[in-house]
């Protein structure tokens, strides 16, 4: 009987137990009898993977679209935030001369008369842009305080009101689309049965 090891054949196909991947990801071509199909299942592989990254690529390329969309209307609905806080002490002011005008038309001077007709337009055509971009006035007198719109600036002793109803109006406040620019200042009652809560109002303006 001969010891001799058995060398393997040169000329013989390579068996199933040849089956292996690659370090770099490739089939090992052991697994197949015909070069072709080791190429033909390589291929393949390849186009998965690919597949796979291009998927990967349009999702993110999706949410930045989606992002810089969302990123351009809130500078189309906020953009006039800061220019309208710096009106806002032009309509108070506006609305101060009124308040101060005298209240008798007829001992009135015709050309005072004319001063606050030309006041009440300036108002009104300020506050026509207001409400045409968005900006609407907080006039909350009798209404229940709300934190997220109103800054309390006093406490009112009144019995015939619920707690927390707004019961003097000092300054008007404003909102941008469902943004506060400036809380109502306002006076609340004390007494009665308290109000309940309110939404909360975006304040990052």
């Amino acid at each position: 009987m001969s010891n001799e090891t058995s060398k393997p054949d040169p000329n013989e196909e390579p068996s199933a137990f040849d089956v292996g991947i690659d370090d770099d990801g490739t089939i090992d071509t052991g697994e197949f009898e015909d070069p072709r199909d080791a190429r033909i299942a390589e291929l393949e592989a390849q186009s998965a993977q690919y597949r796979d990254q291009a998927l990967r690529a349009l999702a993110e390329s999706e949410n930045v679209r989606r992002r810089t969309e969302r990123d351009k209307e809130q500078t189309r609905l906020y953009a006039a935030a800061g220019f309208a806080k710096d009106l806002l002490n032009a309509v108070d002011n506006l609305r101060r001369a009124l308040d101060a005008a005298p209240k008798d038309q007829e001992a009135t001077d015709e050309a005072v008369k004319n001063l606050i007709v030309g006041v009440e337009l300036t108002e009104r055509e300020l506050l026509n842009a207001f409400e045409k971009n968005g900006i609407k006035r907080i006039e909350p007198l009798g209404e229940r305080f709300d934190p997220n719109l109103h800054q309390a600036m006093f406490e009112v002793e009144n019995s015939g009101k619920p707690a927390g109803t707004v019961v003097q109006l000092l300054a008007p406040g404003y909102v941008l689309h469902d943004r506060l620019l400036r809380a109502a200042m306002v006076g609340v009652a004390k007494g009665g049965a308290a109000p309940g809560d309110r939404p909360r109002v975006d304040t990052t303006a």
